[in-house]
This record gives C-alpha cells, sequence and structure tokens, in this order.
C-alpha cells in the first residue's frame, strides 16, 4: 500500500506539513508507506511548501508600518508571499484595516528587493491580502520597469475573479462597508483603464486577474503570467510523478466546498490523480452538503464533533485516515 499525502493546510490547525505527517502515520500504522507532498495553492503557506523562507527584508506594510516579510532565494529563483508583506493579518484581521488605504507597496519592494539580489525567475504566491489597489502599490514600488526585462514573473493565483470584480467579491472579507466597496470599484474601473493606455494590456475582464484586490492584474499588466497556484506549486514539487503508480491520493482543507474544485488545492489534486487513474480520498474540518457524495470524503467535525476537531485536528486527521483505509484494506 502506498499513500501520496497531498493536503493543503487546515487554516488555523495545522500546516500542509503538518497534515501530511498525520496521514502518513496513520498509513504506517496500517504497514504501508507514504509519500508527503505538501500542497498550496498560491494562498498563505505557498513559501513554506516551496522550501520555506531564507531571507529577510523590511518593507512597507498595508497601512504603512514596517514590516518584517521573509521570502526565499535560492541561485536564481525566488518565492514570495504576498501576504508575508500586504497580508490582512499584518493589521490584525478586518477590524483593523482600512480598506480604502491598504497598499501593495510592500510586496512590490519584495520583487524588486529579489531581482536586485540576483533572482531571474520570481514565483509571488496571492491570498490573505488587505488589499484592493488593484497593484499600483506594487507597480510604484517596483520603479523602472526596464529593470524586469527578461525576469520571469509567475504569480500563482488561488482565484479566477476578474480585475474589476475584485471589490465586490473580496473587499467586504476585508473590512470595507458597502460604500467603499462601490468607491474600491470605481477606483479598479480606472485603473484598468490607465493599465490599458500606459502598458497595452486590458485586465478588466482577465481571468485571475482579481486575485488579492487586484494585483494580480497590475502584475500581469506589465508582463506577469497569471497561473492557478495549485498547478504551478504541483509543478514545483513533482506531484505527477509521485502520484504514479500509487494506491491512493490523500487531500484535504480546512472545509471543503464547491469553491474547493475552483483553482484550489483540493480540486488540482483530485485533477493529478483522475489523469493518473488513483482513487482519491478527501479530509477536511468541515463538508457542505453540497459536494457530499460527489467526492469520497470525511469530515471531521461529523466524525469526532466540532470542539475535538477544531483543537485536536492533527489526532483527528489521524484516526479518521487511519479508520477509512484500514476499511479499504483489512476490512
Amino acid at each position: 500500500m502506498r499513500v501520496v499525502a497531498a493536503p493543503d493546510k487546515f487554516r488555523g490547525t495545522g500546516s500542509a506539513q503538518q497534515v501530511a505527517g498525520a496521514i502518513a502515520r496513520a498509513v504506517s500504522a496500517l504497514g504501508g508507506s507514504a509519500d508527503m507532498v505538501p500542497m498550496a495553492d498560491g494562498g498563505e503557506g505557498t513559501l513554506d511548501v516551496l522550501g520555506g523562507p531564507n531571507r529577510s527584508t523590511i518593507v512597507t506594510g498595508p497601512l504603512g508600518d514596517p514590516v518584517e516579510a521573509q521570502w526565499r532565494l535560492e541561485g536564481r529563483n525566488a518565492v514570495i508571499e504576498m501576504a508575508r508583506a500586504s497580508g490582512l493579518d499584518l493589521v490584525g484581521g478586518r477590524a483593523g484595516n482600512s480598506p480604502l488605504d491598504a497598499t501593495t507597496a510592500g510586496t512590490g519592494e519584495l520583487i524588486l528587493t529579489a531581482v536586485e539580489k540576483g533572482a531571474r525567475r520570481v514565483i509571488v504566491g496571492l491570498g490573505g491580502s488587505a488589499t484592493t489597489d488593484g497593484g499600483l502599490g506594487a507597480l510604484e514600488a517596483m520603479g523602472s520597469l526596464a529593470r524586469f526585462r527578461g525576469i520571469e514573473l509567475l504569480v500563482a493565483c488561488d482565484v479566477r475573479t476578474i480585475f474589476v470584480e475584485a471589490a465586490e467579491v473580496f473587499a467586504p472579507q476585508k473590512g470595507a462597508s458597502l460604500a467603499q466597496v462601490a468607491m474600491l470599484s470605481g477606483r479598479l474601473e480606472r485603473l484598468a483603464q490607465f493599465y490599458a493606455e500606459e502598458h497595452g494590456l486590458d485586465v478588466r475582464d482577465l481571468p485571475r486577474s482579481g486575485a488579492a484586490g487586484g494585483l494580480a492584474g497590475g502584475l500581469a499588466a506589465v508582463g506577469a503570467q497569471l497561473i492557478d497556484g495549485v498547478y504551478l506549486v504541483a509543478e514545483e514539487v513533482g506531484l505527477d510523478e509521485v502520484v504514479v503508480g500509487a494506491d491512493l491520493v490523500v487531500t484535504g482543507e480546512g472545509r471543503l466546498d464547491s469553491t474547493s474544485f475552483e483553482g484550489k488545492v483540493v480540486g488540482g489534486v483530485a485533477n493529478h490523480a483522475d489523469a493518473a487513474g488513483v482513487p482519491l480520498l478527501v479530509v477536511a474540518g468541515q463538508v457542505a452538503p453540497n459536494v457530499v457524495g460527489h467526492v469520497d470524503c470525511i469530515s471531521l467535525v461529523e466524525e469526532f464533533g466540532e470542539e475535538r476537531a477544531t483543537t485536536d485536528t492533527l489526532t483527528c486527521v489521524e484516526e479518521a485516515v487511519k479508520s477509512n483505509l484500514g476499511f479499504r484494506w483489512l476490512g
């Protein structure tokens, strides 16, 4: 029995690495082997999955205060997670945010620093942003675009929202009132027109361009490639090669719902497993009713109750996977 453990993080209760470890322990207890391939989709956790930070830079935080942002540089390859420089958690969540003022300047400063330190290929993971500035702060911080000629800028997106809908879809989660959402939407419309005139790319209806409050669109306007983050990460960690010949792939996340199959880890891993003809099991903290029956899944809340599922998540994952695999292979 060989199992591939390829989960996302369980937000607030377990990193992707920790969850993969819990799955592996369950497999080992039954006498099988597990290949751990922790996954991410461009949001928080992407940097850790792609090797972890080995650099730290002081940059402008989302509301202007300096923050220490960790990132990775290995040879000529850099990995940046925008949440580390421009994330909502840095301002204490939506209650501490100022949606009209939040800026991606710090993310632009990290991109510039990476290139100045010798990076020729830069992966920018989007997700967890405090911002809806359409990436303007980042582009201003990056300065002259001449220095980015020949630089491969890959933007790992965890949503497919278009640029002009970024405020309506995400700004309320960042503390914006209805009036502020309207103001931010108007600002994005004007910014899209500016990008078209200045850089020759109309980002208004570009898939994924609304990620991180439009940061994806801003970077696309200056030549970045927007990619579904889960597929970029899968390629970086060699998921396809590991899945081939496995008996089962186990993935998971904190909440499984219909959006889990729209550019997120679970949907991406499911596609890789299906392509290889390998069965899939999904473990989630909670499972929405509309996906029950459509995928083989385990709800930790259903199995163990909400309190234990949220306070002892990793043990619950281990026990749930062990029970499921024991039924599959030991009867």
